[in-house]
């Protein structure tokens, strides 16, 4: 069989259903085998925008997801989907093609040695200098980026290996068991939640598995301790429920730190390094530490860094530690919650204030409730990079996992309306919503063809701001003139029908609902252009909320 026949039905053993990219001369073998599979191409207007729908397809169906470009530039773009998909624990296969390796005849045109280059961003990379080992580097690809913690990897088909012949057979998925986490772990994680007198869950991007969460809601129910969780965490468990605390969408000083801050021991369930830290272990600055104690219950060990040393770890199946201690656990009469529930109290009650603002343009808080009014249980939010990440981290509330999708780990700009396009296409039935900033869509901008040509049905708002809002508003508070930060952008409207898409744009904030439902029950893709005012930014940061937060 031909190499790049090989490669494609090691794809399919894999139970590979897209692959996302943009195929070159160095691909032309790959992608004539492709034809005759039951893979579909998924054919896009930029490598990173494949990367992007790789990975999201990865985080939401914990298969691996897999993207193509050939050698050199197309390679090159496709590095911030690599630290994109490695940093957000998605497993991600990219495959890049290469000039012949045995008799190449163009000196150095185009290469670069993308093997190298995408080492530090994987899991693992290789080139595959031979046909007969099509199948075991296939199977080892798809094995380490699932393996927990999942993440990227990388293989490079070169032209002459995609065409050479060999008799090598598929090697089937293997199957195989967590390790669970050991009796001793679990008596003594039971034995601290049993003794402390404010316990504290906290869910991070780990504990985002089918069975971890339903073993999660199970502890929470029958132990009664509060829980908060962290911006990947978001979701895990219904926000509805009455006792969720909130999310850690801020460094510090935000109402739940407040109640961090009260607890004496923190059951940090799946929690990831990557996110900014949802607590410290010790306060800088000459203040006194905090005193709480940490269990650290996951698969891997805990990187121990200044600020976070866990005392106690359980490492291991997730979803089985949380049954185990669930099942062990017997909730103590000296428990005391009546702290957290003013936390909870407070933060509601702030939460409620300002989205019945009919200010223009529109307020932050007006633009996240009127959202989720009009988004239905299951609908998935995308949300890009910028500002605006930080008010629905905070305010938006997630009823499902995955129904949020927003990055903490790379925070890059351009991949809200990738991973919108990847969750449509994974999820045609549900409603799918991008959200991003000006700047942020206009670097993936070209993917609304993508969306139009397969026939999506997709709502995208873009915020219109007109300037790098982030930056600018940190460029503001850090004590900087305000420079350099101010663009123009197109007619959005305009540039949405130049793609075949409906454009909308919002004129006062009392039509942004009415816009936002009628864009959702219509077919086809749809731009709505909303004028968004950042002026308040300071009220998610400033000493306002603090000295508000500490008075509880």
């Amino acid at each position: 069989m031909k190499g790049s026949d090989l490669f494609i039905k090691a794809l399919e053993s894999e139970g590979v259903e897209y692959i996302f990219g943009i195929p070159g001369e160095e691909n032309l073998d790959f992608l004539n085998s492709l034809k005759e599979s039951s893979i579909k191409l998924i054919l896009t207007r930029h490598e990173q925008g494949a990367g992007f729908m790789a990975a999201t397809y990865g985080r939401l169906t914990g298969k691996t997801g897999v993207c193509l470009s050939t050698l050199g530039p197309g390679a090159t773009n496709l590095v911030t989907a690599a630290a994109y998909a490695q940093l957000g624990a998605m497993p991600m296969l990219m495959i890049t093609g290469q000039k012949p390796i045995k008799e190449s005849q163009q000196a150095s045109f185009q290469i670069v040695d993308v093997v190298e280059m995408m080492r530090p961003l994987t899991k693992q990379s290789h080139q595959i200098t031979s046909a007969y080992k099509i199948p075991a580097l296939v199977r080892d690809a798809f094995r380490s980026a699932e393996d927990e913690r999942p993440g990227a990897v990388h293989l490079e088909l070169p032209e002459d290996i995609a065409r050479e012949n060999s008799d090598a057979r598929i090697i089937p998925r293997s199957n195989f068991e967590t390790p669970h986490a050991s009796e001793n772990s679990i008596n003594a994680a039971v034995e601290m939640i049993e003794s402390a007198h404010h316990p504290l869950i906290l869910i991070g991007a780990g504990a985002n598995r089918r069975h971890t969460r339903d073993a999660l809601k199970s502890l929470i129910e029958k132990s009664g301790i509060p829980f908060f969780s962290t911006q990947l965490g978001k979701g895990v468990v219904d926000s509805r429920n009455p006792l969720f605390l909130g999310n850690a969408a801020l460094s510090s000083g935000d109402f739940i730190h407040r109640a961090i801050e009260e607890s004496d021991l923190i059951i940090n369930v799946g929690h990831d390094v990557v996110e900014k830290p949802p607590f410290l272990m010790e306060s800088r600055g000459g203040e006194e530490p905090i005193t709480h104690k940490v269990i650290h219950i996951n698969y891997i060990t805990a990187a121990v860094d200044a600020v976070y040393y866990p005392q106690q770890g359980v490492l291991g199946d997730m979803a089985n530690s949380v049954e185990r201690l669930s099942d062990a656990l017997t909730p103590q009469p000296h428990w005391d919650f009546r702290r957290f529930k003013e936390v909870r109290a407070h933060l509601e009650k702030h939460l409620s204030q300002g989205i019945t603002k009919d200010k223009f343009p529109i307020d932050p808080r007006r633009l996240v409730v009127d959202l989720r009014r009009a988004v239905n249980e299951r609908g998935i939010i995308a949300l890009d990079n910028g500002v605006y990440k930080i008010w629905f981290a905070r305010n938006y509330k997630s009823y499902h996992p995955n129904t949020v999708l927003l990055d903490n780990a790379l925070a890059t700009m351009g991949a809200g309306l990738p991973s919108a396009i990847a969750a449509k296409i994974i999820y045609p039935e549900r409603q799918v919503v991008a959200v991003c900033g000006d700047g942020g869509f206009m670097m993936n901008s070209q993917e609304m063809e993508t969306a139009v040509r397969l026939n999506l049905d997709l709502v995208v708002l873009v915020l219109r701001d007109n300037a790098y809002g982030m930056i600018k508003w940190k460029q503001a508070n850090m004590g900087f003139d305000e420079y350099a930060l101010d663009y123009g952008n197109p007619d959005f409207v305009l540039y949405a029908e130049s793609y075949g898409a409906i454009g909308h744009r919002i004129e006062t904030t009392a039509d942004l609902l009415p816009t936002i439902e009628q864009c959702l029950a219509s077919n086809g893709v749809h731009l709505i252009e909303v004028p968004i005012d950042y002026s308040e930014n300071d009220i998610i940061l400033n000493h306002k909320i603090k000295t508000e937060s500490q008075k509880i």
